[in-house]
């Protein structure tokens, strides 16, 4: 009997001890996992910070692009200089710099031009003529004897609305627009990153010439350039940057017409993207990355406004 009631007791204890250890295990898994979550967000504060601070640097090298060596050579920042990498004691960021005339405006784009550009970014005909004339539509003035056909399908939206039927004010108007898509917008498709209509049209882009170094290959096709022409531009770029006149007036012969509407550099308005990666403690970087844009107005030295040399940020951009 005593050995019974021995061997209970001894399989309770050992029950138990399985379902303590059962729930330790559980714990010692939740705490792990919540340390984990706490320290990549430690991790992306960081990044963001860094990011942060990368671009108002960036952007004194630009403001700063006057300065030179002995030689003549710009110590900070070169004209038409794609990127600027940085350097900093817990991390690296790469800042990529694009001059608002990378992009058309958005208020003057002809019809023709935007469904080239729609039709680079992959968008279907239909669909691509339906964003056009809403855009279209959106910007042209009221006409009392010709009603929009668009104005229904924005009363009908929750909440709704009817469009200014004004100049866009604001890139993001577009996402406002029937038809338009975030996908279609931002340049994201089931998690991969390509090309977006925010990156080839913009309220401050330009009327007709387009940075050569800067400009998306679908608002390379948009201007005129072959598609294959296009894809050879930006392969081309990624390795060489056009650096100077001479070297864009040969490329613009070759191409032709499309390659007149080419050009080098900004005007004063520039988009500052910076991507930082953190340093692990043994100097490699991580796999993690936090990538924040800027919108940044520049008054350089000697500005035919007046204006006191420095810079105006225009808009953040903490999640891009």
């Amino acid at each position: 009997m005593r050995t019974r009631r021995s061997g209970s007791a001894l399989l309770t204890v050992l029950w138990l001890t399985a379902a303590l250890s059962a729930i330790g295990l559980a714990v010692a898994g939740n705490v792990r996992g919540e340390t984990e979550r706490t320290s990549t967000g430690v991790d992306d504060t960081r990044a963001y910070f860094i990011a942060r601070g990368a671009i108002e640097r960036a952007a004194l090298h630009i403001l700063w692009r006057g300065i030179t060596d002995d030689l003549g050579h710009p110590i900070y920042f070169r004209s038409g200089q794609p990127q600027i990498a940085l350097d900093f004691p817990a991390a690296q960021v790469v800042v990529d710099v694009i001059p608002e005339t990378a992009k058309l405006n958005l208020n003057a784009i002809r019809p023709d031009e935007l469904l080239v550009l729609l039709a680079g970014l992959g968008v279907p005909e239909d669909h691509a003529t339906e964003i056009t004339s809403a855009i279209l539509d959106w910007r042209a003035p009221v006409d009392p004897l010709h009603p929009s056909v668009f104005d229904g399908f924005y009363l009908e939206q929750s909440p709704s609305f009817l469009p200014p039927h004004a100049s866009f004010k604001e890139n993001e108007e577009l996402l406002q627009i029937k038809g338009m898509t975030p996908g279609i917008y931002y340049g994201e498709t089931l998690g991969a990153a390509h090309a977006g209509l925010r990156d080839c049209v913009s309220v401050y882009g330009s009327t007709y010439s387009v940075d050569v170094n800067g400009a998306a290959q679908a608002t390379l096709q948009a201007v005129g350039v072959s598609p294959e022409d296009a894809v050879t531009i930006v392969k081309n770029r990624a390795e060489h940057p056009i650096a100077d006149y001479l070297e864009l007036s040969s490329l613009q012969r070759a191409l032709g017409p499309g390659g007149a509407r080419l050009t080098l550099g900004g005007s004063t308005i520039y988009t500052l993207r910076a991507t930082a990666r953190l340093k692990t403690p043994e100097g490699k970087l991580s796999d993690l990355r936090r990538t924040i844009a800027a919108l940044v107005k520049f008054n350089f030295p000697g500005n035919t406004k007046g204006r006191a040399t420095g810079i105006e940020i225009l808009r953040w951009f903490d999640r891009t």
